[in-house]
């Protein structure tokens, strides 16, 4: 994996699982095989599964359900694994992430064995294996490319880990996999299905995108997502859309080395926020009377989230008090300006990487084509995530880290919370003074002028913890995802 790196799975998979003692193997609890409910126990999740030594059933295929299946942990585990899936044990130690965390590695272990059913160490093993898996299914890479690509220092090192939790060797595990999973070669490209296992509105998703992609970095283009990345210090370009197969995105990769191809997987899921609590929000809003028909409306919206965090959080800022139209306009010069050039022809004008905190850091605001006041914020934020000072991995509650952030002049409530959403997850944050949150909320309701912020945040306490959800949903309910101008932090 590349060495920078810029999250907890939901609930959708708890308690669907079940490890058969006699057989030694996991499955669906809907699998056909249906064992003798004697012999049944329930797992939390396949990393448990796995760690209690059962190896995923042939015939239900667990390990092709999204994710790990993680309920919602304490947050100090989430926030692990928020690191871990940004490869974080990669490159550092289990001792190293307890450090980061601020709990011993003692402490660390015990509260994922609690939690999770496995140790930090495990859950980073169980993704890089999950993820070979279905390389060797759907791709024609080789087996030493499979391991390199998963994250793996060796295709000897890949082997041992897919004997312990697969009970076969890579090369017996391709040789079983059946005919529809092997997706098509593409000329220079590499694709690969993404699962969410969900309702998702991909189109409606795509919409929002599409609003605020960055030119010359980012483009939705005939219903799919492309944008430039960087892999090991190399361009490419990964393309998302909708699967043929249910339940899946695809994934079309043009990269110059398979080396973070985890990482890929683990952006785009986030982009889609794939790992959302959705079915609990559900659940949740569909108590609000006035809310509960948007929510039936599209049962599978969420937040989108971001790629890379820094540049949404960016992206965000420079959308203060300007129409989205602006400020994408506005982003696309500033990425046209600060982002390293690419140098291999891309398609749909992609043109560029979009700067790195260090060079946002080290640019001059007056070169930022925006208002001064807002070229310094941006300044100020490059430097606070630079240094280490902000971390957008999301480590604080939600009010610490709406705190924390409003502690950089030119970052007010709006901005806040809306990063909090968006770049680091937290579930429950509401931008309350958005304007088009706040019309959004007035048709709703039926109500005779537009309500208040205030009125918008006291409305909001019923919808807590999911108020984010709550949020997209009327974001998605006008006629434009978002108004021509925002009440955005006017400072």
């Amino acid at each position: 994996m590349c060495p920078n790196f810029r999250g907890a799975s939901g609930h959708t998979l708890a308690m669907r699982l079940q490890g058969v003692v006699t057989t030694g193997i996991y499955c669906r609890a809907e699998c056909s095989a249906r064992p003798d409910p004697s012999n049944v126990r329930p797992m939390r999740n396949a990393a448990e599964a796995m760690a209690a030594g059962y190896r995923p059933c042939l015939l239900c295929r667990p390990d092709r359900l999204p994710g790990l299946g993680f309920d919602q942990p304490v947050a100090e585990v989430a926030y692990a694994l928020r690191l871990i899936a940004d490869g974080y044990l990669d490159q550092a130690t289990t001792a190293a992430l307890a450090e980061r965390i601020g709990y011993s590695t003692r402490q660390l272990v015990r509260l994922f064995k609690q939690h999770i059913g496995a140790s930090p160490d495990f859950v980073a093993r169980a993704r890089r294996a999950h993820l070979a898996r279905r390389l060797l299914d759907e791709s024609a890479l080789s087996v030493g490319e499979v391991a390199f690509a998963a994250g793996f220092s060796s295709a000897r090192q890949m082997s041992r880990v897919m004997r312990e939790l697969f009970g076969f060797s890579p090369t017996v595990l391709r040789a079983k996999r059946r005919r529809g999973d092997r997706l098509p070669v593409l000329d220079g490209g590499l694709r690969l299905r993404i699962p969410h296992g969900c309702s998702l509105p991909v189109a409606r998703l795509m919409g929002y995108l599409a609003a605020r992609a960055i030119p010359g970095v980012e483009a939705v283009a005939d219903g799919h997502y492309l944008r430039t990345i960087n892999t090991c210090g190399y361009p490419g370009v990964i393309e998302l859309g909708p699967s043929r197969s249910a339940g899946h995105l695809e994934a079309v990769m043009h990269l110059a080395t398979f080396g973070s191809i985890l990482d890929q997987v683990r952006r785009a899921r986030a982009l889609f926020g794939l790992d959302q609590e959705v079915a609990a929000a559900r659940e949740h809003l569909l108590r609000d009377r006035p809310l509960a028909p948007l929510i039936r409306r599209e049962p599978g919206l969420r937040m989108p989230g971001a790629w890379d965090r820094f540049e949404t959080a960016v992206r965000i800022l420079v959308g203060q008090q300007v129409s989205v139209a602006g400020a994408t306009t506005v982003a696309g010069a500033l990425a046209e300006r600060h982002g390293a050039p690419v140098e291999t022809p891309l398609p749909a004008g992609l043109t560029r990487l979009f700067p790195s905190p260090e060079a946002l850091a080290a640019a001059r605001p007056d070169t930022m084509a925006m208002p001064r006041a807002r070229s310094e914020t941006i300044s100020r934020f490059a430097h606070a995530v630079a240094s280490g000072a902000v971390d957008l991995c999301g480590r604080a509650s939600l009010d610490e880290t709406v705190a924390e952030l409003q502690t950089l002049k030119g970052i007010g409530p709006w901005s806040a919370h809306l990063i909090a959403a968006r770049v680091m997850g937290h579930p429950d944050a509401f931008p309350a003074s958005d304007l088009g949150l706040r019309r959004a909320a007035t048709r709703m309701l039926g109500a005779h002028k537009t309500v208040t912020a205030r009125e918008l945040e006291l409305r909001s306490q019923r919808w807590r913890p999911f108020r984010a959800f709550a949020a997209i949903h009327l974001w998605m309910s006008e006629t434009h995802t978002d108004p021509p101008l925002d009440e955005r932090d006017p400072e």
